[in-house]
């Protein structure tokens, strides 16, 4: 009972449990973007082309987080 073998898959799931916290950042960061991007456009809608790309740009890194999180997930439970 006293081989750490026995207790991996609990190990597994306990790290891999915790690489997926970084999701709730990722949420609060999109959450963010947008809420900014809405309100830019709403103050000045003349700005809309200017503002877009860029509310895009990072909303595509922001998700890229998301994804290194659930591939480190992914890497612990199945490595």
């Amino acid at each position: 009972m006293n081989d750490p073998a026995a207790y991996l898959g609990a190990y597994k799931a306990l790290g891999a449990g915790l690489a997926v916290i970084a999701l709730f950042g990722v949420g609060l960061g999109i959450g963010n973007i947008f809420s900014s991007l809405i309100n830019s456009v709403a103050r000045n809608p003349s700005a809309r082309d200017a503002v877009f790309p860029i509310g895009i740009l990072g909303f595509a890194l922001t998700e890229a987080v998301a994804l290194f999180a659930l591939l480190i997930a992914f890497l612990i439970l199945f490595a």
